[in-house]
This record gives C-alpha cells, structure tokens and sequence, in this order.
C-alpha cells in the first residue's frame, strides 16, 4: 500500500472524530479583508488583511483593523503592509502570521478543543506553487488540516446559488485584488476566469487621478473613502450635486490641500478598471455554452464581493452583456459563507476543493 494511502487510512478515522469537537473555520483569505467563520457560529472576524511590524525586532506589533490604521501613520522603524497581493501571498511568513493570529484567536477561547480543520478561499487563477503557498502558510499557522475551494465556488455556495443542479449559474466576485467570474453547474466549474483587476486598482486609479488632475497627492485611505462615498460604473440620479472632498498635499507648494470632486467626474476617473472588470464578465458570457446561458439569462448573473456595492455596477454589467444581474444579499460575505457551509459537511463537498490535503494533516490538540 502506498505511504500516502496508509497514512489516509490511518487517519481519515482519527481526523473524523476529532472534526466533531474541533472549532473549524473558513476562511476569505482576501487582499484587502480577512473573513473567518467558525462553525456553528458564523462570521465572527472581518478585519483588514493588514500587519504591522517593528523592523528593529520584527516583532508584529498588531494585525488587522488596528494595523490597518497605522498605514500611512508609522516612524521609519514600524512598516505596515497588506501580504496579499492580488488575491496571493506575497509575504509568505506575513501571512502565516496573520494567520496564526487569527487560528489562536478562536483557538484559546476552546483551548480543550482539537485544532481546528481549515477550509481557505482562494483565487481560481492562482498556480500550483501559490495553492502550495497557501496550504502551508495555514498548516504551519496552527490547522489541523487545510483544504482549499476556489472562491467564485465558495462565492455561489454562500449566495445560495444550486452549484449541484444540473443549470447554469453564474458568479462574479469583486474583491481587492482579483474579479473572479465563474459558470458553475453541476458542482463544477465551467467557465472561469480571474482577472487581477479590482478594488484596489480603482484605489489606484483615483490615486493617479488626483496627481494628474490637481496636483494633489492622496494616499490609499482617501483613495476608499472617496470610492466608497461616490463611487460609481453607471449614472445615478442627482449625481451632479454630489461631491466628495479630497484632502492631500499640494505636490507644488507641499502644503494641505483639499480638492471637490464629483461622483460623474470619479466615474469618468475609474472608466479603465471597471472596463476591464465589464471586460471579463462580457467574455466569459460569450465562452458560456448556449444551454447553461439560458439558464442565466432566466436566474441572472450574482455579483458578490466589496466591488458589488459599487453604484450602479449591476445596470451597467446589465446593460454590456443584456443578462440581468443582481447583487447578492451577503454580498460582502458570500466567500466566508461558503466555506462555512462547506465545514458543515466537509466530505459532501470534497468534490469541490481543490485539492486534498490530508496528508499534510496535524493531529494534534
């Protein structure tokens, strides 16, 4: 018998029981938040996928929402960086320790509990070596087992879409670093397509923006705050009367600067990101084989992520591909819930990971 098949074996029993006492977790292991469900308890963090760290000691100073606020804030010996990039690890160790945080979190609040089993949310565009990167970033963080889903899945199961009816369904999720859009149907996927355009290259834009068009310079927070407020794809009623300040630096005279802008102005802005975000949608309808396509034109095509609560992102996807669309209730969610749903009966949905890694399992408590 082969050593992998043995030590399965072994401890596909063993690991099964402890699954019914372990706290196990799903994660949206995303570039601008981290989403963790516990089973039986839902959603319980979502915090910005932010580390802090002292660079004389390399000790990490605070993770998440805390770290998040010291961006722009720190003296030269304190760094705060976002270890995802475009939906993937860039910092391997940085994300392992954002990981563990997270893992020890839930972790000493059951500590007579087993280690939890993890299920990460991953973009469908990544390579093998990134999918290795992630299930040994949350092995190392604490899990007893880590297994991996693609996140437009992960995104239909938490939207409640029927991914194992034999009908088309179709998923586009917007996050911070990628714009994953997929075709599920029959528990597979059928089309996808990942695209490393997203919220944060719209942040970017609106940073380009500012420099060019008023010489203000703006950092990444005043960058979300102004696509948060009056942000938009699509035009919106009385958009003219609404209007954002801008505070920066005048990059002539380097002093306080503060800029109004309106929503039909930022939505002229950020035209080049959301085309390519259309872009991906439009191609993957197109790829779409004509039976599943009807399917969706009749259910209409789910958008989740961040990037859905954009203004009027529905009507103008509408509009490009004539297939309705609509936001999901849990837009912001969807991913976490997914895997959530999936930890509730692990060896129902193993067809849908990516890959099986029990033989990386720790069994330890």
């Amino acid at each position: 018998m082969p050593l992998s098949s043995w030590r399965s074996s072994i401890l596909d029993p063993f690991s099964s029981f402890l699954g019914l006492f372990s706290q196990d977790l799903g994660i949206d292991l995303g570039t601008a938040n981290m989403l963790v469900y516990a089973r039986d308890k839902g959603v319980i963090v979502s915090e910005p996928s932010v580390v802090a760290m002292d660079l004389r000691t390399q000790k990490v100073l605070a993770v998440g929402a805390e770290a998040k606020r010291m961006v722009g804030r720190t003296p030269a010996s304190i760094v705060a960086v976002r270890p995802l990039k475009d939906g993937v690890i860039a910092d391997f160790e940085t994300v392992e320790t954002m990981l563990r945080y997270f893992i020890d979190h839930v972790h000493t609040s059951f500590q007579l509990v087993p280690r939890p089993r993890v299920i990460v949310g991953i973009p469908s565009g990544v390579t093998e070596v990134e999918k290795r990167a992630v299930q040994d970033a949350a092995i190392n963080a604490g899990a007893r087992e880590a297994y991996l889903i693609e996140e437009p899945m992960a995104a239909a199961i938490g939207a409640g879409l029927p991914v194992d009816e034999p009908a088309g369904n179709m998923i586009v999720d917007i996050g911070g670093g990628t714009t994953e859009v997929a075709v599920v149907s029959l528990g597979g996927i059928v089309v996808s397509r990942s695209v490393r355009v997203a919220g944060d290259e719209v942040d970017q834009t609106i940073i380009d923006y500012a420099r060019q068009a008023y010489d203000l310079l703006v950092g990444e927070r005043t960058a979300e705050e102004t696509k948060i407020a009056i942000g938009s794809a699509y035009p919106m009623p009385d958009e003219q009367d609404k209007t954002f300040e801008m505070r920066g630096r005048d990059m002539l005279s380097g002093l306080p600067k503060t800029v109004a802008i309106t929503q039909a102005e930022l939505r002229e802005a950020i035209a080049g990101p959301v085309s390519d975000i259309i872009e991906a949608v439009k191609t993957s309808v197109e790829e779409t084989p004509p039976e599943l396509l009807g399917d969706i034109v009749d259910r209409g095509i789910v958008l989740t992520g961040g990037g859905a609560l954009l203004g009027g992102i529905d009507s103008r996807i509408s509009e490009e591909t004539l297939v309705p669309v609509v936001i999901a209730e849990n837009a912001l969610t969807c991913v976490a819930l997914g895997t959530g749903e999936c930890l509730n009966d692990i060896e129902s949905y193993q067809k849908l990971f990516v890959s099986d890694s029990r033989e990386y399992a720790h069994v330890t408590t």
